[in-house]
Parts: structure tokens; C-alpha cells; sequence
């Protein structure tokens, strides 16, 4: 009962307070502040079970308690704060659950229960998680405390615990019929465990999600927890551990939105499970279910990266039918893969129309892939057909792009059209490098065609001060085709005017024509000794090649002296 009563203007109102006990708990010196208006901060609410109720200030200058009401259990200068706030202290020490009850300005009562902790044995109980210790359930039953919601609360927003160290306690606790597994738990569970990518700790948390969601009656989960659960374990490493959380989502009765495909697939992509992403990316195909561009641009990548472009392409058209385009990089990657295969060339040559403004001006490389996969494919009017696209609306060709077409005409016996080609590279103001008039000489010489190549040749020289060993190589190989064996020997001697120094085989393969063809071991001797004096090395064999010759002439010379004298 209390001695002294409150007023204020109209209303009267008196406050009652009973206390008790609460067992296993050790004394709190006094109670904390609650205000009763519900504005309490979230950490105070975790371990004080509040009923708003209207806000009912009380004149502190009104309220004072007597000695008699001490042996309730208050200190003897206790008082009222203006919104109803106390403080006090529990009778013996032990922990006490408080209940105010106060009367409205209409005259109701509202009660408010307290739930008050022993801070030692909280900071014990911290301590003890905090710790490597084994038996951990044996230190918790040890210490004896009472269990409820806020404690676990307050536990699970304590920090340097480890994750594993949680989930025991987590399990432990629930084993009480008053504490259940709450979303926020888990959730804060996976923050912690995500912060420490201990990979026991991960799989841990996955068994006891597993366990929660084969419940038919725990709420506790839902698709948000998945997602991230997947992106640890890709995160770690452990593709296949994300691939069973994304084959449980739907299990549990939730369907996977665009973050859960592709946390998935890069989970899978990353480490090369792509057997397991193809399935992932059919589904996310089926389902329409696709994320923003950047993302999107990723899978591609990714698909592109491990070959399966086909793939990749699917994705590209369900995202461009969704109006998600992604980022142009990624498109040339995707152009650049399926240019690898030439049943997808098609396919690339399609989405070259699909880039436009910066990202064709400067989208040389793509361009310059499928004029390759053409020219390969010995489609060269399509391959010109393209240069002359580029040249009409961009990226500018350079002289890599028309080497492809030049070398594709050479290849396929095309000559003419080579040279206009050539011609076209000229009027763009591009000078013909080496390497573009060696495919023509070199397409020359395969046909025969020597008059032709000493032509180009004669142009090239008159351009370029030094030529390359290939130009020389080809046309010495083209005249021993002709059995043009002096022709090829000047071209020899020439060399060096032109800056290319002959190499071994240039020597070898004139040392060979000159004895197997025309039988002439002479020059081929010659050649022999320039090598030497030069420091080039010739192989043993060609070294034989050149003594058999000459022994086998001599030997018929002799024979032939012998004959003559005996017919004399």
C-alpha cells in the first residue's frame, strides 16, 4: 500500500506495485528505466515485455515514499520518474519480474511486467560463448540460467561470438518449451556466419535450416534466408552445398526470384559445375524469372568463359525480349564465343546489328571475329560484305581486318579479287603492310604464277625497305616448284639487300631441290659452304644428300671415261 497519493488537475491516480520472485537468478541492485510511453530504445525492449499505454506524467515533486514502504522491497529514496518510470531494489538480491499497475485518466489500469537479468551471470554466460570450450552444454546447464526470448535476443546481438558457438546455444535453448526459433535469430545467425566463412559453421547452419524447413509447421524460413545462404556457400567455394539449398528452395514451398538464380549461377559458374548451371539457367529460361543487365551480362560472361555459348545466347534473347539489355562488354563476349563455332556464326553476325552509338564505334574486336569466322568458313562475300558495312556506318576497318579478306581470297585461289581488296585498302588511305603482300605472293607462287608474284613483289619493295623471310620463303619455294632453280638462287642472294637474313631451312630446301632435282651437287656444295661461313648449321642428312650426289656423278662419270676409252 502506499502512503502517499498523487494528484494531478482532475484525475487521481495511485500506483500499486507487487514483486516476484523469479528463481536462479542473483540480485540486481536496482531496476532499470522503462518508459511506459513505448518510446524505449529497440535494445531496452528486448529484455522489458512492454503494454503501451497513454502517457499519465506524474509531478515528481508530489511522490515520496516512507520508511514502511522500504520493506517492499524499494530503496528508501526511491521516486518516480515524470512518465512513470521507478527505480528499486529486490527484497534478498534475487531477480525480480516487476508489475506496475497504474490508473488512467479514465479511471483503467494498465499493467506492465519487467523481466530484469542477473548482468554477472549474462556476461558469465557471453564469456563461456565466446570461449574454444568443448563442452559447451555442460558449461551452459552449469550456470543455470533462466531462459527467455530477450536473453537469446541479447545473446545473438552480443559480439565476437563464433557462429557455431550460436547454433549450439541455439539448440540447446530450444530444447525449453518456451523458446522457439524465431526468423530474426536465424537471420542473425547467417549475418555472423557470413562475417566468418568458416565452412564447418556454413554447413552447420544448413543442417539446422533443413531441419526447420522439412517441419510442414515452422514458419521460421523464408526465400530471403535461402538466397543468402546460397551466396555463402558460393562464397566459400562449395558449389554443390549451394546447388542442394537451390533444389530444397522450392521443397519448401518458396519460389526463386531473380536474386536466387543468380547467386546460384555464379556459385556453379565459378567453379566450373556447368552441367549443374545449365540446369539452373533451363528453370530460370522456363520461369521468365531474369535479373537487371549488369547481372545478366554476368551470366553471359560466365556461360561465354566455359564455353557454352549456346547458352549464353538464350539468355541474351529472353533478356532482349524483356527490353534488360546488358552491358555492351558482355555482348562481345558473347559475339567473340559464338564466333568460335561455326553452326552459331550466324548468330553472331545477327547481334552485331544490336550495337549501336559508342559501343560500335569503338566495337572493332567483334566485328573483326566474324569477318575471322567467314573468312574460315570461306565465306567471303559475306566476310567483304561486312567490311564494306563497316566502312559505310563504322568502326573504321583497319588493315588487320582487310589482311583477313585478302588472306581468304589467296587461300580459296581468288587473286583478282585479293588485289581489289587491296586497291580498296589503298583508297582508305591504309598502307598494305608485309604481311598483306606476302599472302598475295604466296597465293601467287601455289599456283605457279611467278610473273604475277614478281610483280607484287616489285611493289613491295618499292613501299617497304625491309621485307620478311615468309615473302622470300614463299617465292623460292614457288620457283623450286618450277624447277626455276637459278631464279630462286638470285632471290637467295637478294635477301640481304632487304634486310632478311636466310635462315637454315631457306638453305636446306634450295641445298635439297639442287640435288634431288637438278642433280647438281655442285651448286648445292656452294650453298653448303656459305652456311658455314655464315654459322648456320645443316642436319646430317641433307650433309649425306649432298656426298651421295656427288660420289653417285663421279662414279658415273668414271664410268663413263672407262666406256669411251674402251670404244676408242
Amino acid at each position: 500500500m502506499l502512503r502517499s497519493v498523487l494528484w494531478r488537475s482532475k484525475n487521481l491516480a495511485f500506483t500499486r506495485f507487487s514483486t516476484k520472485k523469479t528463481p536462479s537468478l542473483t540480485s540486481i541492485s536496482r531496476f532499470l528505466y522503462v518508459e511506459s510511453s513505448g518510446n524505449a530504445s529497440p535494445q531496452n525492449l528486448r529484455f522489458f515485455s512492454t503494454s503501451p499505454t497513454e502517457e499519465n506524467p506524474i509531478s515528481s515533486s508530489s511522490a515520496e515514499l516512507t520508511h514502511e514502504e522500504s520493506d517492499l522491497g524499494f530503496s528508501e529514496n526511491g521516486d518516480f520518474g515524470v512518465n512513470g518510470t521507478m527505480a528499486g531494489v529486490g527484497e534478498d538480491g534475487e531477480s525480480n519480474i516487476a508489475t506496475v499497475e497504474a490508473s488512467g485518466d479514465d479511471g483503467s489500469v494498465v499493467a506492465e511486467e519487467v523481466s530484469q537479468f542477473d548482468e554477472e551471470k549474462l556476461e558469465s554466460l557471453l564469456a563461456l560463448l565466446r570461449s574454444d570450450e568443448e563442452s559447451l552444454e555442460f558449461g551452459l546447464k552449469a550456470l543455470d540460467v533462466d531462459l527467455n526470448s530477450d536473453l537469446v535476443a541479447r545473446v545473438f546481438e552480443s559480439q565476437g561470438i563464433k557462429g557455431k558457438n550460436l547454433i549450439r546455444f541455439l539448440k540447446w535453448a530450444t530444447k525449453k518449451e518456451e523458446i522457439t526459433v524465431t526468423t530474426s535469430l536465424v537471420e542473425a545467425l547467417l549475418v555472423v556466419i557470413s562475417g566468418d566463412r568458416r565452412r564447418l559453421d556454413a554447413y552447420a547452419l544448413w543442417d539446422l535450416v533443413k531441419e526447420m524447413g522439412e517441419d510442414e509447421n515452422s514458419c521460421v524460413l523464408n526465400l530471403e534466408i535461402m538466397n543468402e545462404l546460397i551466396a555463402l556457400f558460393g562464397k566459400l567455394g562449395k558449389s554443390k552445398a549451394a546447388f542442394d539449398v537451390f533444389s530444397k528452395t522450392e521443397e519448401f514451398g518458396f519460389i526463386p526470384d531473380a536474386k536466387t538464380y543468380y547467386v546460384t549461377l555464379e556459385a556453379l559458374c565459378k567453379r566450373s559445375f556447368m552441367d549443374w548451371a545449365c540446369v539452373v539457367c533451363e528453370k530460370m529460361l522456363k520461369s521468365g524469372v531474369l535479373p537487371e543487365g549488369d547481372q545478366i551480362g554476368n551470366i553471359i560472361t560466365w556461360f561465354c568463359k566455359e564455353g557454352k555459348a549456346e547458352e549464353a545466347y538464350s539468355v541474351y534473347e529472353l533478356a532482349k525480349g524483356k527490353g534488360k539489355l546488358p552491358p555492351p562488354r558482355s555482348v562481345a563476349t558473347l559475339i567473340s564465343a559464338l564466333c568460335k563455332n561455326d553452326g552459331t556464326v550466324g548468330f553472331a553476325q545477327e547481334l552485331l546489328s544490336d550495337l549501336s552509338g559508342d559501343a560500335r564505334r569503338h566495337g572493332i574486336k567483334p566485328f573483326s571475329d566474324v569477318i575471322q569466322s567467314l573468312c574460315r568458313m570461306k565465306n567471303v562475300k559475306d566476310a567483304k560484305g561486312l567490311v564494306l558495312d563497316m566502312i559505310s556506318k563504322g568502326p573504321a576497318p583497319g588493315n588487320a581486318v582487310f589482311n583477313l579478306i585478302v588472306h581468304a581470297c589467296s587461300r580459296s585461289g581468288d587473286l583478282d579479287e585479293a588485289k581489289e581488296v587491296l586497291k580498296l585498302m589503298e583508297s582508305r588511305g591504309l598502307k598494305p603492310d608485309v604481311y598483306t603482300y606476302t599472302v598475295i605472293i604466296s597465293g601467287y607462287a601455289k599456283g605457279g604464277l611467278m610473273n604475277e608474284a614478281q610483280e607484287i613483289l616489285a611493289e613491295a619493295k618499292k613501299k617497304h625497305k625491309k621485307l620478311s623471310p615468309v615473302t622470300y620463303h614463299a617465292l623460292i619455294r614457288g620457283y623450286c616448284k618450277i624447277e626455276e632453280y637459278d631464279e630462286a638462287l638470285k632471290l637467295l642472294n637478294e635477301m640481304e639487300s632487304f634486310g632478311v637474313l636466310p635462315s637454315a631451312d631457306e638453305y636446306s630446301k634450295l641445298i635439297q631441290s639442287f640435288c634431288l632435282k637438278a642433280l647438281d651437287w655442285e651448286k648445292a656444295e656452294m650453298l653448303f659452304e656459305e652456311m658455314k661461313q655464315k654459322g648456320l648449321h645443316l642436319n646430317a642428312i641433307t650433309q649425306g644428300l649432298i656426298r651421295a650426289v656427288k660420289e653417285m656423278q663421279t662414279e658415273g662419270k668414271a664410268t663413263e671415261d672407262v666406256n669411251l676409252l674402251a670404244a676408242a
